[in-house]
């Protein structure tokens, strides 16, 4: 087994080398001045079992073309069998086509990985399950839920706690997190502008809510339009608390300023992404993801079963 970091959360990969009980191959990284990336890695892969960790983080065309990078240089040195790792799967929210016109970029993804030689995938909630049948090849879906819904049920009293769905989407996830905790679930149901990008329109909130702990349940926050929005809708309907939980904190633009203003209590995410100094705030909490990744490709690489993290 040989585990292999791009520069996106260097962080990470030593964390799950760490749980590994192995070291990050030394690898080196160098951009020329017109931008392109070069990789060489410092040591034999010839046969190995390698393991690519990137996650898909700003700049994100850029950490794509990394990892790309990389598994061609491992599959020209003969590296015995690929798996890319992606803890954020970059372009997944376009995994279907709108309305005419438009890409599926999710599908090109999968596509590029599988043409720059990758065998596996794995990666953590991705936006929809049918990401999963793009790529031509083993793709092992992780879950946070186990690790998130543990530190909710730790810190809230799960008998006056509601779990809250911010959108249609969501309904799925919210399901399976109101199954482990025992809570009732709440949706909000709101409407987005087809023509504005992050335009969200909030209706009306479907399920008991008031005097509650409503938990917001998501796959990401990224620009924190719908969490505000949605924790504003159940604030209007008398809950007495919400918590907004997520696995991906992309944090673009607005969102740090949109989540320290709003009535949320704490917002808790996975370090699936980096978290740079100036976007960490009081009402953040992070929990790491390292044991779980390193647990998943512990039983790829030893012919186990991932299913069995999650039964």
């Amino acid at each position: 087994m040989m585990l292999f970091s791009g520069r996106t959360h260097p962080a990470l990969a030593e964390e799950v080398a760490k749980e590994l009980g192995i070291d990050v191959v030394p690898t080196r990284f160098d951009t020329f001045a017109n931008g392109e990336i070069f990789v060489r890695y410092l040591e034999s892969v010839r046969g190995s079992d390698a393991f690519v960790i990137q996650c898909h983080a700003e700049p994100i065309n850029e950490s794509i073309m990394e990892q790309l990078i990389m598994v061609d240089a491992l599959k020209r040195a003969s590296a015995k069998r690929i798996t890319v790792v992606t803890p954020f799967f970059g372009y997944a929210r376009q995994d279907k086509k709108h309305r005419g016109r438009e890409p599926i970029s999710a599908r090109l993804m999968t596509d590029l990985f599988r043409t720059a030689g990758a065998d596996r995938m794995m990666a953590v909630d991705l936006h929809t399950d049918q990401i999963q049948g793009f790529f031509d090849g083993p793709v092992d879906h992780l879950f946070a839920l186990p690790l998130l819904a543990d530190y909710v049920a730790a810190n809230v009293d799960l008998s006056n706690t509601t779990v809250v769905s911010p959108d249609s989407g969501r309904v799925r996830t919210a399901d399976r997190w109101a199954d482990r905790l025992g809570t009732p679930l709440a949706i909000v149901h709101k409407r987005r502008d087809p023509d504005v990008a992050h335009e969200v329109r909030v209706h009306e909130v479907v399920g008991e809510v008031r005097g509650r702990t409503c938990v917001l349940v998501d796959d990401m926050i990224d620009t924190a339009g719908t969490i505000v929005k949605a924790a504003d809708a159940l604030f209007e309907q008398g809950a007495a608390k919400v918590i907004a939980v997520a696995t991906h904190g992309v944090l673009s633009g607005p969102a740090v300023d949109r989540l320290k203003d709003s009535r949320i209590s704490e917002v808790v995410i996975t370090n699936s992404l980096p978290v740079s100094k100036d976007r960490q705030f009081d009402k953040l909490t992070q929990l790491s993801i390292a044991p779980l990744l390193a647990r998943a490709i512990n039983e790829v690489f030893s012919d186990g079963s991932v299913t069995s993290l999650f039964e």
